[in-house]
């Protein structure tokens, strides 16, 4: 199983010298530099189109990125003797950025910015953009049903009974945001945005810094819409680890803007993207999605964690982006 896709490499005209594992794919080092291979069940079309956004991020500016790579044949799924789909990257030798390090999240999110100004590409049809309203309103439908669930079950477990306790409080949270997206200029900065691309998990885990700079990689969840979507991502990962710190959040917001200006509805936007109780949400997503019988103590552990940083996080929204 360690060299399962490693045949599609003939392909593509390459010899792996040397193979080691990464997250759910093989890292080569080949005649042409590093390479990985990954599976692909998606859209060919838009693996196309990620192909061409990669092609034109290194065209226009200096920013690294893992270009997905086309076959002897022209093609950028390459299937294997078994019919496995497979896609076949650029990679970079480096470090992914320290999340611990306040020089490490700044210099990527000044690297973000410079990413966000050349991802622009014209609409595909196929493609809908992201919807901010859309996705909380469904989140704040599916954290209701769990509150009446919760409510109609006798016997319940740790993480039940806390998330039981807690729920209404992120539930007002999440519907608040809902009501200020809608009085917001959201729709207005959507409709800005038609030509607008995102990452679509910007994390530090796909922040490279390599020796020729800082390296973005893994752009399978990419789409069109608002470009906050990715600085929201980064830094809610960022602040959760840091406890809500406000000058962390403020600094990030600067050395952002010191690459792009954001516009005031942009600035409203974050803030109320970083508003909605995200990490919550996927706990209790989790828990409805799992056999409610046992729940690990380690997701127990997380809610406790997130229901402790609700204070900091809070008194952080309520201080944040203030000019």
């Amino acid at each position: 199983m360690y060299d399962r896709g490693l045949g599609v490499l003939e392909q593509y005209g390459l010899e792996a010298k040397s193979v080691a594992r990464g997250r759910g794919a093989l890292i080569c080092e080949t005649q042409q530099g590093l390479k990985i291979i990954q599976e692909y069940w998606g859209s060919p079309r838009k693996m196309e189109l990620q192909q061409k956004l990669q092609s034109q991020c290194r065209e226009m500016g200096q920013i690294q990125v893992d270009l997905v790579q086309s076959n002897l044949e022209g093609q950028v799924i390459t299937s294997d003797k078994e019919g496995i789909p497979y896609v076949v990257r650029d990679w970079f030798w480096g470090r992914e950025c320290d999340a611990r390090s306040a020089d490490d999240i700044k210099r990527s999110v000044r690297a973000m910015a410079d990413l966000h100004t050349v991802m622009q590409m014209e609409p595909e049809e196929a493609l809908a953009p992201f919807d901010l309203v859309e996705e909380c309103q469904k989140h704040n439908r599916e954290l209701r049903k769990i509150r009446k669930f919760l409510q109609t079950k006798k016997r319940k477990n740790e993480f039940e009974m806390r998330m039981a306790k807690s729920i209404s409080m992120f539930i007002e949270q999440g519907e608040q945001t809902v009501n200020q997206l809608e009085h917001s200029g959201y729709g207005q900065l959507l409709k800005k945005s038609q030509s607008s691309i995102c990452h679509g998990e910007c994390n530090q885990h796909n922040v490279v810094f390599t020796e020729k700079g800082i390296a973005f990689t893994n752009f399978e969840h990419w789409n069109y819409g608002v470009q906050m979507a990715d600085l929201y991502q980064f830094m809610r990962k960022m602040l959760e680890k840091h406890q809500w710190e406000l000058e962390l959040g403020n600094e990030m917001l600067r050395a952002y803007e010191s690459r792009r200006t954001l516009c005031p509805e942009e600035i409203e936007v974050l803030k109320l993207w970083l508003s909605y109780p995200w990490k919550y949400w996927k706990l209790a997503n989790y828990y409805v999605n799992s056999n409610k019988v046992w729940i690990s103590q380690k997701n127990t552990d997380k809610l406790m964690q997130t229901i402790a940083l609700m204070i900091p996080w809070k008194r952080f929204l309520k201080e944040f982006g203030v000019r």
